[in-house]
């Protein structure tokens, strides 16, 4: 028994060590410092009451995703929309009273054409719309993450939304060799072409959450990235709830460019901006 605990508190000794070393090595090639136009001398709750007052509404794809449910719960908490529409392919229940108000639009994303009305009237669309190649196909993961996003985007340009915020992936990039970072990238250049007022694209690393569906392999490379951004930051990971507490924030703001793109160490900047 005691050799086998002696052997546990090596192995763990181990871990920890491997966990701080490749925190530094990846802090070292971490992104670069967050971009100019992200000022956390701005005062967000000033903001929030001046964009209250606008009596705006908005619409939430995905809000059945892991970010999506996160989002809707951000929104209802700062109570900035005067209106929230939840537009998916099924109906969500919730049993907290906060949610009774919200309007939910069923769709069948294989016709959105015929859909065209959920999506007019929103001043603000949020995409947190995905899924992967192992869960879909590759034609599923495709259809998803690509023609289901762009074709709601343009529906909703279409309707009058002004502002779009669309939830990416770190290392998106059209021209990439890799299938999902290329879709990613694809869509993202596919929307902005639809010139939107404004237009902000989120790239987080590793989400920190625990998923219902969750897979072994990402169970495991969740839980060593939380590991690591116990003890270092890092532009690989980020939990959650930063994410939607970003996307929120930053819809109050009115940068200089019409399009913006946040990776990992902007969201989480921004996710803390209303801790203070």
């Amino acid at each position: 028994m005691r050799q086998l605990l002696r052997r546990l508190g090596k192995a763990t000794g181990i871990f920890t060590l491997l966990v701080v070393v490749i925190a530094a090595v990846l802090n070292y090639f971490d992104d670069s410092d967050s971009v100019t136009y992200i000022s956390m001398a701005e005062d967000m709750k000033t903001l929030e009451e001046d964009f209250k007052q606008q009596k705006k509404s908005c619409f939430i794809l995905g809000a059945s995703g892991e970010t999506g449910q996160m989002l809707v719960k951000e929104l209802l908490q700062r109570n900035m929309f005067s209106k929230i529409t939840l537009i998916g392919r099924r109906r969500l229940t919730f049993e907290d009273k906060q949610y009774e108000n919200l309007v939910q639009e069923v769709v069948d994303f294989e016709k959105l054409d015929d859909y065209a009305a959920a999506f007019q009237g929103h001043d603000v669309g949020y995409c947190c719309l995905g899924t992967t190649r192992a869960k879909a196909g590759t034609d599923g993961f495709i259809r998803v993450d690509h023609d289901y996003v762009l074709k709601s985007a343009e529906l909703s340009k279409a309707g009058g939304c002004m502002q779009f915020h669309l939830e990416s992936s770190r290392g998106a990039d059209k021209n990439s060799n890799f299938l999902y970072l290329k879709v990613k990238g694809q869509v993202e250049a596919d929307i902005e072409a639809l010139a939107f007022e404004r237009y902000a694209i989120y790239r987080p690393g590793v989400l920190l959450v625990d998923r219902k569906e969750s897979r072994p392999a990402e169970w495991l490379t969740r839980k060593f990235f939380g590991a690591v951004s116990a003890v270092s930051s890092t532009s690989m990971s980020i939990p959650i709830q930063a994410v939607a507490k970003a996307m929120v924030s930053n819809t109050l703001r009115q940068p200089e460019q019409k399009t913006e793109i946040l990776e990992n160490k902007d969201i989480a900047i921004l996710g803390k901006s209303t801790e203070k």
